[in-house]
């Protein structure tokens, strides 16, 4: 379970360092900056001018329906934006785990918050990212193996989400929250008690132990000879490592369906699979994840949500607006912050969008009279949970800024 929760945080590291560069990308150039403008623009102006004749109808359920998108929904969207930001710039860990559980506290059906973070994702990569810079790293045979899976998977998802919301929308909601309270409970659990042993011993640094490849299953994988063989790893193995593509592309297809249920890049698991399971170094991994997040993430939000109704553009628009200032902001705060602190706010955070959805499904099991529970009662732990959630998120936020600001002519020295 400890190597599975390095496994993940370096993923989520590497994803946060593609996440920083991407938005440098976009900070330094003024005519993506003029571009992300003009796509602003008509957004801003039209929630403000029309937002009380938008239809109550989002993704087909009335009844469930998100509440009427209004210029403070926008400005809601920016600082959910901005708090994954900071925590991927300060922490240099993925801040990608805390937007679907903030959407959906704000109101947003699960369906449409997995949706809206997926072109989220994808929006940023397309502006952003500088593929060119990362070919060096990719294996090409791994890269085609693991995206023909992740395709499959992505359809099998976007395909098991849209007929639980179909079949009930409260089921999806459900279905949404347990799987966030597994994966963060998970997730926070070795966090803080990795943050604990380093303030024992007063270590800051990294949020992860680099993961170790063992001898095991990859080997065993890699002596299978099924073909077709792809070799990888050339540059740091004599004659390189093989393995049978159909490896490669079943843990593409694990990755693509969690993606797509969950609204994620997938990252978090491409390091753990790619390393402990089929025995990729992590230098290869990182430049191969990176382009399957932005061919997961674009193929996922575009063919299972975007062309279903199940995107709030809007909320994605604004939740780009606010990442690239938090990242930015969060990256020049670890310069005069101890790791230490950073790494026990990370794991609050966590912790937090696991009390976050624990807390909402009562209310929701209520609902659907699986559980016997009062109206008053489900809606005071939804309330928790929600306070508690955006509380401590808050919290962090106010830190990282206003240390920011404390800190900046330390800050202009150093530049």
């Amino acid at each position: 379970m400890k190597r599975l929760y390095q496994g993940l945080m370096a993923a989520a590291k590497a994803h946060a360092r593609w996440d920083y560069e991407t938005s440098m990308n976009i900070l330094k150039d003024k005519r993506k900056l003029c571009i992300l403008g003009i796509m602003l623009l008509p957004i801003i102006l039209g929630s403000i001018a029309f937002a009380t004749d938008l239809p109550t109808v989002l993704g087909g359920k009335k009844a469930y329906a998100p509440a009427f998108y209004t210029p403070f929904i926008f400005l809601v969207s920016i600082l959910i934006g901005l708090c994954a930001g900071l925590i991927t710039g300060c922490i240099g860990a993925g801040g990608g785990f805390i937007i679907t559980p903030a959407l959906m506290s704000a109101g947003i059906k699960g369906i449409l918050a997995v949706g809206t973070d997926l072109f989220h994702i994808f929006a940023k990569a397309i502006m952003g990212t500088a593929v060119h810079k990362k070919l060096g790293n990719v294996s090409v045979g791994l890269a085609v193996a693991f995206l023909a899976g992740s395709i499959g998977g992505v359809l099998g998802g976007g395909i098991l989400n849209r007929f639980i919301y179909e079949l009930n929308p409260l089921l999806s909601d459900v279905f949404i929250s347990i799987v966030y309270v597994l994966l963060l409970g998970f997730l926070g659990s070795y966090a803080m008690i990795d943050f604990l042993k380093s303030r024992k011993s007063d270590i800051g640094g990294d949020v992860h132990g680099g993961p170790s490849t063992e001898p095991g299953l990859p080997a065993r994988l890699q002596k299978a000879h099924i073909p077709p063989m792809i070799t990888f790893d050339e540059d740091l193995v004599p004659g390189g490592k093989k393995i049978s593509a159909w490896f490669v592309a079943m843990c593409g297809s694990i990755v693509g369906f969690v993606a797509a249920i969950m609204g994620v890049g997938g990252g978090f698991l491409t390091f753990p699979m790619f390393v402990y399971i089929l025995g990729v170094s992590s230098f290869t991994t990182v430049g191969t994840d990176i382009l399957q997040i932005i061919f997961t993430a674009g193929f996922a939000s575009i063919s299972q949500y975007a062309i279903y109704g199940f995107i709030f553009y809007t909320l994605a628009m604004g939740m780009l607006l606010g990442s690239l200032l938090g990242i930015q902001i969060g990256a020049l705060t670890t310069k005069v912050v101890k790791g230490v602190y950073i790494r026990g706010f990370y794991a609050l955070a966590i912790l937090s969008g696991f009390v976050n959805r624990l807390f909402a499904l009562p209310g929701k099991l209520g609902e659907m009279k699986i559980i016997p529970i009062s109206p008053g009662t489900a809606e005071t732990l939804t309330m928790i949970g929600n306070w508690g959630f955006f509380v401590v998120i808050s919290i962090f936020a106010i830190w990282v800024i206003g240390t920011f600001f404390k800190k900046i002519k330390v800050l202009r020295g150093e530049a």
